[in-house]
């Protein structure tokens, strides 16, 4: 695909002209100022057909790309949504690229502007843009990551988890990896209790993952037999709870398992699991119907499912909590790692 060079004196004039000579589809590859008599007279924008006429994306150059380019009607919407930032995305395709690159990874536009702004890629140098200003807002995307692991035993006391969420979200099978995990890895004598009196054969499969590992489970239908579950258990280091999964909309069953679950001696902390391929939306909507549980941490599951990660920083800007696990496929026990602030980061950036 060849290039083409459009000026304007204003990057809307010049941006303009684009539309008009390639449609609405062109994509911008860069912007640049034009200087006259020791100032700024004007801005010139090279860009290239966004359709390729082959219809091959494997063979076209565009179809390589593309996820690095922004197209004319995307330049448009930036234009007419400006901000302190705006310049520099126009005039640093580095930067113009980073910035798309966060957005269609599912990153909210104002946090994505947000991060680039603290990372100050509005005042870098030209020279100083590109790979440094890459690297400082995986910096400022880290500092908004908190991440915490709520099996630490320094304490020596012992810990009692539940872990919540909608239906489907991959309760049961992550407490079997985490259970596998901490045994066989961290030696610590792991027990688990199932409190489901919905799902049928759900202890089934738990006790199935139970026997394999090596290790007691025992159903709970009440508040007493949660008690006496956890006073079989009690020479345990570690016990998992695994709740029924519900409509974050059902608030009888969700009073029923905050009942169930907060408060009382012992303590047992809640861990609220989400897939990140959910829409941000309704991942907000379930952090803010569950609430009530006064969760610890967020269990981020079925990552190896989701196009796109960037619902993560999302939610933990908008309801503040630490990350302690993440998923990343169906084996037992290997697709659950520790959370990780680089690897968060990496993933936002790496996952086009």
């Amino acid at each position: 695909m060849r290039l083409k060079t459009y000026r304007g004196r204003t990057i809307k004039e010049a941006i303009a002209k684009v539309r008009n000579s390639l449609g609405p589809e062109a994509l911008i590859v860069s912007t640049t100022p034009v200087n006259g008599n020791g100032r700024k007279t004007g801005f010139e924008v090279a860009a290239m057909q966004g359709r390729d006429d082959t219809n091959d994306t494997h063979l076209s150059p565009v179809g390589d790309i593309k996820s690095e380019l922004m197209s004319i009607k995307e330049m448009i919407y930036r234009l007419n949504h400006s901000s302190p930032l705006t310049e520099a995305l126009l005039m640093s395709p580095d930067t113009l690229n980073l910035y798309v690159r966060l957005i269609r990874n599912g990153i909210d536009s104002h946090y994505a502007r947000m991060f680039l702004e603290t990372a100050c890629a509005h005042k870098a140098e030209s020279s100083e843009r590109g790979i440094d200003i890459r690297r400082k807002t995986i910096d400022e995307i880290k500092r908004v990551i908190e991440v915490r692991n709520p099996f630490d035993l320094r304490d020596k006391n012992r810990k009692i988890a539940a872990f919540i969420g909608t239906t489907g979200v991959g309760k049961t099978t992550t407490i079997a990896k985490l259970a596998a995990r901490l045994v066989l890895t961290g030696r610590l004598k792991v027990g688990l209790i199932m409190i489901d009196n919905y799902r049928i054969g759900a202890m089934a499969q738990l006790k199935t993952y139970a026997d394999i590992i090596g290790i007691p489970c025992f159903p709970a239908f009440n508040r007493r037999d949660l008690l006496l579950a956890l006073g079989r258990l009690e020479a345990r280091d570690v016990v998992l709870i695994d709740t029924a999964g519900l409509s974050h909309y059902d608030t009888h069953r969700m009073r029923e398992l905050r009942d169930m679950i907060a408060g009382g001696d012992p303590p047992i902390s809640a861990h609220l699991l989400m897939s990140v391929s959910t829409r941000s939306s309704e991942m907000l909507k379930a952090a803010t119907n569950f609430r009530p549980l006064a969760f610890q941490s967020y269990i981020f599951t079925k990552m190896d499912e989701a196009q796109q990660c960037g619902s993560i920083i999302n939610q933990v800007l908008q309801h503040r909590a630490p990350i302690s696990f993440i998923t990343t496929g169906q084996n037992v026990p290997e697709d659950i790692e520790k959370a990780n602030k680089e690897r968060i980061a990496a993933r936002l950036l790496n996952n086009n």
